[in-house]
């Protein structure tokens, strides 16, 4: 049995979190990559998926593997890297306090150059931050993080804001949110009680990064989805909410925040990367947005 199969790394919520790392890896390796991720690979290691998952450049070698490795190769590489900058710019900006919702693999406190004195919280569930800190404490350098990095074990779904609190945040000072992959995971009014804690709980200064699919709907429907999805063996209809719901831009706006908008596919076009058709047809109508207060 795999050593971390409890935690259902290998199936379920764990399998995606794996596919995003791996995505990550493979842009990592890329010749025109936008990111560098030099634990993502780790991570997929580590969990040795029942169903393989590219971590590398490689030449498909059918059909089904082909739709997956466009699915990775392509845009996973412009989120990361778009989110990182906008942290970037929250701590050029003075911004030391920054929250990741649903953390999952992520490394952004051990890879990316964190403004002097940031303290980063990384929100997920105790079984998620357990394996990563295990994965990363295997790595060369122990991976050390770059800034005060505080995990926060508690499962969105419970009394999170208690926890962050537990953990040091202190809601006076300007925060940098980061929502990234995390809002067709919850149904409509989970999404609205998170972006309301978010508010209350934002100082004057504070910034919010979240993706917006759009229309997951879309994604659920389409036949190369649903065939990458049984293929390494995770049913994304149970896991997605395709429900309708307020735009999460509207719902800031409603809030005084400030709102920008910016669609994947320009992202990709300003770092000179166009996507391929199926990852355009699948991803290119995502929107990223970031608010301000």
């Amino acid at each position: 049995m795999n050593r971390y199969e409890q935690w259902d790394i290998v199936s379920s919520v764990g399998l995606t979190a794996l596919v995003v790392a791996a995505g990550r890896s493979v842009d990592t390796h890329r010749r025109d990559g936008l990111i560098s991720d030099p634990y993502a690979e780790r991570f997929v290691a580590a969990a040795e998926p029942p169903t393989p998952l590219p971590t590398r450049p490689v030449t498909p070698r059918s059909d089904s593997e082909d739709e997956l490795w466009q699915m990775m190769s392509g845009y996973m590489g412009v989120r990361t890297r778009f989110f990182d900058e906008f942290f970037d710019a929250a701590g050029r900006a003075g911004v030391r306090q920054a929250v990741i919702l649903a953390a999952g693999l992520d490394a952004r406190a051990q890879r990316l150059e964190w403004a002097p004195g940031t303290t980063l919280f990384e929100v997920d569930q105790p079984a998620v931050l357990a394996f990563k800190d295990e994965v990363l404490g295997e790595a060369p350098g122990g991976g050390r993080p770059r800034c005060d990095r505080r995990t926060v074990a508690v499962d969105l779904r419970d009394d999170w804001t208690g926890a962050l609190d537990g953990a040091g945040f202190d809601p006076s000072a300007p925060t940098a949110w980061l929502a990234e992959g995390l809002l067709p995971y919850l149904p409509a009014e989970a999404q609205e009680a998170l972006l309301g804690a978010v508010d209350e709980r934002s100082a004057p200064g504070s910034r919010v990064a979240l993706e917006d699919f759009t229309d997951i709907a879309r994604q659920l429907q389409d036949p190369a989805f649903r065939r990458v999805a049984d293929g390494i063996g995770v049913d994304m209809s149970e896991l997605l909410h395709s429900d309708d719901r307020p735009d999460p831009g509207d719902q800031l706006a409603a809030r005084g925040w400030t709102i920008q908008r910016v669609n994947a596919t320009d992202v990709a076009a300003g770092w000179g990367r166009t996507f391929d058709p199926l990852t355009q047809r699948l991803n290119g109508r995502a929107d990223f947005v970031t608010a301000t207060r």
